[in-house]
């Protein structure tokens, strides 16, 4: 015994071992294999398949959804084994999944071949239904259930129907099945082969499916057509539902066949007669007929004038006067009115109608009753942006623009007066009937003061009332009026230093000359620095020459000298007098005359003729300081800048004439 060694099992003969054990697992678990059903019990049958222990199976397993359990003791058949044993020492067993793997052997087969299955729906889902398909469960999505919404499902449930399988994974087990696919198959084919036998013009007896807003769908035999609601009936209608209902079988005629599309366009109207073949004969242009309105629109009615044919009253054919208003305001739906036929077109089956030529108009009598030139009085219905509307009669407007409101103002000026309601007079100007048009005026209820001013020439003097001053220059108000002229600022002087505009005051009133007289524009152009060069000429021309060898200092200062020594007693006159004619002599007496200050750029005077006993005279040159002297001692005399008023020009030219005459009292007694 001792010489005996002892046997210690390894890990290698406990693997071993369990194989063996094990060995028949392998062949059985997670595989469908053959059983014999060995008793029947209530809920349950069990099943041998050559194991340890039986089975037991649910009897719902042996049958589809929706058909009968038929099972007895005896029969074999094909199980799946889940596991070999559970808590109990059962084996696990299902004949569910035994049916589903054979079928999904035979989908798979099928989704390869693109064939088709059959199944049964036995239940719904969110979005859909499930399907039987020989023991696989497949999603039927509700859009692939028909062609078309379907109301009622229960005729479609566990009921053996075709599909044909459009999605399948095995290891999600998930398969997808469409019905819709096979109809449209099948619908497809039907609607080539009647197509074939179909043709434009063809009328077929046809049952209405449906019915929509704008038509009926119609059933030809297999393949649906359109009846659009224009394609019903040559009269106007509201709704397909006036004269079929679903189910109704009608005769149509096939208007329209698109090959492309495979549309069928409908219609019933066409197998009637068309009531616009004489319609020219039936309706001539310019006769009145009487018609019933079928609608009302944005832009007018349409007026039915027979069977089938209707006419537009345009809503500017409806009223003479009532430019801007509703159709609705004027007629309502299914009223007779009579109307004017104005225009037909055949071709586009158009008739234009007239509802305000069967009516006087109220223009002609217009243009009767009142002339060009007539006197009208009305109130203000409307104020514009470019003029007023003027109510003459319940009928009429006319319309003053804003250029014939005032003659002087701008318009924007003189519509700022008016308002709503007032009682205006105005003169019409214009009527045209034709154009629907009465132009009026305001202003020319009175004359234009311009036509009176346009007839001043230029260069006539004008006195006005400084009305504006700016930059620009001066605006001055010529009397009563109403008329402006302008000084530019150049205009406003001789002299630069006083063209300034700021030596005008608003109201001071102010002599110029007229330059310029726009009748176009209705501009007056003014000027002093005109007047004083045409009045500085003047007194050159009128109170000294070349011979006198006096400048125009010296005429004007003399002029200006004596007219104030005028306004001294007797005695002062006589003494100015002799003190102003002792320089004066020797100044006549010289060949040239001394420039005054300021004077020094005039030109010299001529030189005096000489005469018998004068050569013994005195120079110039002597003569010269003198003068000089008298001169500067003597103010400036020069006309004033800002133009004095008529009576002070007038005071100017009296003086300068006696200085004149002084003048030549004094070469006289030289010549002595």
């Amino acid at each position: 015994m001792s010489n005996e060694k002892q046997y210690s099992p390894t890990r290698e003969d406990f693997e071993a071992l369990l194989k063996e054990i094990h060995k028949d697992e392998e062949k059985f678990e997670g595989r469908v294999v053959r059983g014999t059903v060995i008793s029947i019990g209530a809920d349950f049958a069990l099943v041998d398949v050559g194991l340890k222990s039986e089975g037991r199976i649910p009897l719902h397993e042996f049958g589809a959804p929706g058909v009968k359990t038929e099972v007895k003791e005896g029969d074999t058949i094909d199980v799946f084994v889940e596991r070999l044993e559970n808590a109990q020492g059962e084996a696990m067993l299902s004949r569910e999944r035994a049916r589903r793997e054979e079928a999904w052997e035979l989908l798979e087969k099928s989704y390869n071949d693109e064939a088709v299955v059959e199944g049964v729906i036995f239940g719904r889902v969110k979005g859909g239904f499930t399907v039987d398909l020989s023991g696989a469960v497949a999603f039927l999505p509700g859009s692939q259930l028909d062609v078309r919404p379907l109301r009622d499902m229960n005729s479609l449930m566990n009921v053996p129907l075709n599909f044909q399988i459009l999605k399948m994974d095995r290891k999600r087990g998930n398969i997808v099945v469409s019905r819709r696919a096979l109809l449209e198959e099948e619908r497809a084919e039907q609607r080539a082969e009647l197509m074939a036998n179909m043709e434009e013009g063809q009328v077929l007896p046809g049952i209405v499916k449906n019915i929509t807003e704008y038509g009926a769908f119609v059933d030809l035999g297999g393949v649906d057509g359109l009846l659009h609601l224009t394609d019903m009936a040559w009269s106007r209608m509201g709704h397909p539902s006036e004269i079929m209902k679903i189910g109704d079988t009608i005769d149509v005629k096939i208007i329209r066949i698109n090959p492309e599309t495979q549309r069928i366009s409908l219609g019933i109207k066409q197998l009637l007669d068309d009531p616009w073949e004489d319609v020219v004969k039936k309706f001539p242009l310019k006769t009145k007929v009487k018609g019933v309105v079928t609608n009302i629109t944005d832009y007018g009615a349409f007026i039915e004038l027979g069977n089938g044919i209707e006419g537009l009253v345009h809503v500017s054919e409806m009223s003479w006067t009532k430019k801007n208003i509703h159709p609705g305001k004027m007629v309502s739906t299914s009223q007779e009115v009579e109307v004017m036929v104005l225009e037909i077109d055949p071709e586009k089956r158009r008739i234009s109608l007239g509802l305000k030529q069967c009516t006087d108009n109220p223009w002609d009598s217009f243009s009767k009753d009142f002339k060009v030139g007539s006197k009208v009085e009305g109130t203000v219905k409307n104020i514009t942006e470019f003029g007023l509307f003027i109510g003459i009669n319940d009928d009429l407007d006319g319309m003053v623009h804003l250029s014939d409101l005032d003659w002087n103002r701008s318009g924007d000026q003189a519509i700022a007066e008016y308002k709503k309601g007032d009682m205006v007079k105005a003169i019409i100007l214009d009527i045209n009937s034709e154009k629907e048009r009465i132009s009026l005026g305001i202003k020319q209820l009175g004359g234009d003061p311009f036509s009176v001013f346009a007839k001043t020439k230029k260069g006539e003097v004008i006195t006005g009332t400084v009305s504006q001053v700016n930059n620009g220059g001066v605006e001055l108000a010529i009397g009563d009026t109403g008329l402006h002229g302008f000084i530019r600022k150049n205009d406003l002087s001789r002299d630069r230093n006083d063209q300034r505009p700021d030596r005008f005051a608003v109201g001071e009133k102010v002599d110029a000359m007229v330059t310029n007289v726009d009748k176009s524009n209705r501009k007056v152009s003014l000027s002093i620095k005109a007047l004083e060069i045409r009045e500085e000429k003047q007194a050159v021309a009128q109170y000294g020459s070349s011979d006198s060898g006096a400048s125009l200092g010296d005429i004007l200062g003399a002029a200006l000298k004596e007219s104030k020594t005028t306004a001294k007693p007797a005695k002062k006159e006589t003494k100015a007098k002799k003190a102003a004619k002792a320089p004066e002599t020797k100044a006549a007496t010289s060949k040239k005359v001394a420039p005054k200050k300021g004077e020094a750029k005039k030109a010299p005077a001529k030189k005096a003729a000489p005469k018998k006993g004068e050569a013994k005279k005195t120079p110039a040159k002597k003569a010269a300081p003198k003068k000089e002297a008298a001169g500067k001692k003597e103010p400036k005399k020069a006309p004033a800048k800002k133009t004095a008023p008529k009576k002070e020009a007038a005071a100017k030219k009296a003086p300068a004439k006696k200085a004149a005459k002084k003048t030549g009292a004094k070469k006289e007694s030289k010549k002595k």
